[in-house]
């Protein structure tokens, strides 16, 4: 296997790689355009299946979508009341492959309640759905992953959850799901990936796709975002895996033809956790979707909406008004209601809303009632839509589309391929004892970094023996090690301090200043890997000051139109300004 860790150098490499590839005998096999989950699981298909691969994504892995989710690894109750059934099972099937096999120290089990207004016909029709959600995910391969829903009385309701307001239920239906911190899951792929062969660079952006003589795409002109070189790359298949921006990257193709996607957004708000009574989720239904009460480790998160977007697809941000929704359908079961005064932090992501039908001239393959795969033109494979949960079934399809016949011989192996900090999990389980008593980790510090490293603790371990100082909580963010920060430069791929905030932790919404006390102390750890002098340090620091205040700002207007000039209004919000596509 090649190395495990995405750095600066590797990306490097990689670029030379893809530089070279357009040598006759270096020609890769497959191009994936897209760091989301989508095209990092793309990658890890296609390179083991044999296949020569390459991964670029114009900003940090996960930076779109993918970092923006309700983290929920599920298989999507409402579907059910569309009689989907073969949508929820596939779903529950991949939900239950990850909990066991694939990603069981990111994945983990969370119960939620469904609160019942009606006591005989609601608990009867809710019930059902529930034991048949439950039954979809018992025929799926390989032991059960998830306990069997149960029946609450309102005594037992308020048991689990004191915060729900006295009248609100008469009871509930518990059941269970998954969370996920979606961010680690795309980095932890894209590491595997590359531990594969795959070559992998981010910031690193496709400006044109290139055709042959018989008008096939056949590669792609790209740009070092990070020093303005141009390369061109060849590969026999490209496949375009960029969520919200399918559009953009298919017209760079030349034809009228591919996937039309409309953007949606979804806003999350966080909460502390001692704000709120509880010891499990809630799912409420509303006049929209649903809304979740999902319980982290220290905090809430409590989302969604899906408002139509309309404005740049890069920086969405939550409005004074999508916060007000949010709070009064929370509210609306709470016994002790939130204000804004209780919220640490929120996020607002986009939604790619694949809509029916093809462009003209466009052959597809219709794989799921939530994602399609399509080829606008010969050479460039389009995949879009689809959900967290069934990434990996996405990403199966997409290659199989891509490689034609040649599938039948190189069938998808992802279901047998455990994700990087898998393997060994419950032997460093037991080996963190010692670990937790040298470096005086609590045992919620042992959990925390067991869920985000797995078995790959033992790096952080090493970073700690070779510079005791790593092991020390960051002093204005304890929730995290200094050895993490660094691990996120040296083992992670980041390369800028709004990549250690925003996708390798989640401090930009995790605590109410969005990081900043505690960004002096990782511009510093990652001054000192990435080689950055004085004036960088402190220019990367500026760049993340402005950016999480001009958020800040955003999040008090009115609407999508205001927020979006009052971001654009501040200076430098982000360390980078991609080239736009087109």
């Amino acid at each position: 296997m090649a190395s495990t860790r995405l750095t600066a150098e590797s990306r490097q490499q990689a670029l030379a790689a893809l530089e070279a590839s357009t040598s006759a005998d270096a020609e890769l096999d497959v191009l994936v355009i897209g760091g989301g989950v989508t095209g990092a699981g793309i990658a890890l298909d296609a390179v083991t299946r044999g296949l020569s691969t390459a991964i670029v994504e114009a900003q940090d892995w996960s930076a779109g979508t993918s970092s923006r989710s309700s983290k929920l690894v599920h298989g999507g109750l409402r579907y059910l009341q569309m009689l989907d059934f073969h949508l929820v099972h596939e779903a529950l099937t991949e939900r239950d492959l990850l909990l066991r096999d694939i990603a069981p120290h990111l994945v983990r089990p969370v119960p939620f309640l469904y609160p019942l207004e009606h006591r005989v016909w609601e608990r009867a029709y809710v019930g059902a759905g529930i034991a048949l959600y439950d039954t979809l995910a018992s025929v799926a391969p390989g032991k059960r992953a998830m306990p069997i829903h149960r029946h609450l009385s309102r005594h037992r309701m308020e048991k689990k959850f004191p915060d729900l307001a006295h009248d609100a239920a008469v009871g509930a239906v518990q059941y269970w799901d998954a969370s996920v911190d979606d961010a680690r899951l795309v980095s932890t792929l894209v590491r595997t990936a590359a531990s594969y062969g795959a070559h992998a660079a981010s910031r690193t952006q496709v400006v044109s796709l290139t055709k042959g003589a018989t008008g096939a795409v056949n590669g792609a002109v790209l740009v070092d975002l990070e020093t303005g070189h141009e390369l061109t790359v060849r590969a026999r298949s490209v496949i375009n895996a960029t969520g919200v921006w399918t559009e953009d990257t298919e017209a760079l193709a030349g034809s009228d033809g591919g996937l039309r996607v409309l953007a949606s957004k979804g806003v999350h708000i966080v909460v502390p956790r001692e704000r709120i009574k509880g010891q499990v989720g809630l799912i409420l239904q509303t006049e929209k979707s649903v809304l979740f009460v999902i319980p982290w480790s220290r905090y809430w998160v409590i989302g969604t909406t899906d408002t139509p977007w309309e404005q740049e697809l890069q920086h969405p941000v939550a409005t004074s008004a999508d916060i007000d929704y949010v709070l009064e359908h929370a509210n609306a079961v709470l016994a002790h209601p939130l204000t804004r005064d209780d919220i640490i932090g929120t996020w607002a992501g986009l939604r790619p809303l694949l809509q029916p039908g093809t462009k003209e001239g466009t052959s597809s393959a219709k794989v799921s009632r939530e994602h399609t795969v399509a080829s606008p033109t010969p050479g460039l494979t389009v995949i879009a839509g689809g959900k967290l949960t069934t990434y990996r079934v996405m990403a199966k399809d997409a290659v199989d589309f891509a490689i034609g016949q040649r599938a039948s011989a190189l069938p998808s192996i992802t279901h047998t391929i455990p994700l990087l900090g898998a393997v060994g999990l419950e032997a460093v389980r037991r080996q963190a004892r010692p670990w937790a008593s040298r470096y005086r980790w609590t045992p919620g510090m042992v959990d925390h970094l067991l869920h985000r490293y797995g078995s790959n603790l033992r790096e952080i371990v090493e970073l700690c023996e070779a510079q005791p100082d790593l092991a020390k909580p960051l002093e204005h963010a304890p929730a995290y090690l200094r050895a993490e920060i660094a691990y996120g430069v040296s083992h992670e791929g980041a390369l800028h301090v709004e990549d250690l905030l925003l996708h390798r932790t989640r401090l930009n919404y995790e605590i109410a200043d969005r990081g900043l006390a505690a960004l002096p102390e990782i511009a510093d750890i990652a001054a000192g890997i990435l080689g950055w002098d004085d004036s960088t340090r402190d220019e990367e620091v500026r760049q993340y000051t402005e950016r999480a205040n001009a958020e800040a700002a955003a999040e008090r207007q009115p609407d999508d139109a205001s927020a979006e000039r009052t971001r654009l209004d501040a200076p430098d919000v982000s360390p980078l300004q991609p080239l736009r596509v087109g």
